[in-house]
């Protein structure tokens, strides 16, 4: 559906769909990397022995948290502003490719909204200003 300026919803909705996984992306990330930083998992999975399976909890150990999980954190934070940026982008019809950009950053961590984001966004190519 065009309305009479001759843009549709499409790059709307792609955009809408881009800033909502982005928010997720960067809240997730931002509290894993926050969980990783401060050894917070040990303390919140601290729990008594249980009797049938002794010393079940030692894989939690405070010092056992591998530096990667840090790493995965700050890459959804990062993959998380570039949707937002590129879901802006879309809602504002400015920048395709930075709004393409932004749907693939949306689509990263393989989820539908995101999926579903970089298919609007590619079908309304011609819904954004050309820059010339």
């Amino acid at each position: 559906m065009v309305d009479g300026n001759g843009r549709g919803g499409l790059a709307s909705a792609g955009g809408i769909l881009s800033i909502v996984t982005g928010a997720f992306e960067v809240i997730a990330g931002g509290l894993i990397a926050a969980l990783a930083t401060f050894k917070i998992p040990s303390l919140l999975l601290w729990q008594p022995e249980f009797p049938f399976a002794p010393g079940s909890w030692d894989i939690f150990d405070i010092a056992g948290i591998p530096k990667w999980i840090l790493i995965v954190g700050i890459v959804l934070v990062i993959l998380g502003v570039v949707a937002i940026v590129g879901g802006v982008c879309a809602v504002r019809r400015k920048s395709f490719g930075l709004s393409l950009a932004g749907a693939i950053c949306a689509f990263l961590p393989f989820n539908l909204l995101g999926l579903l984001a970089l298919i609007f966004v590619s079908v309304a190519r011609r819904e954004f200003v050309t820059e010339f």
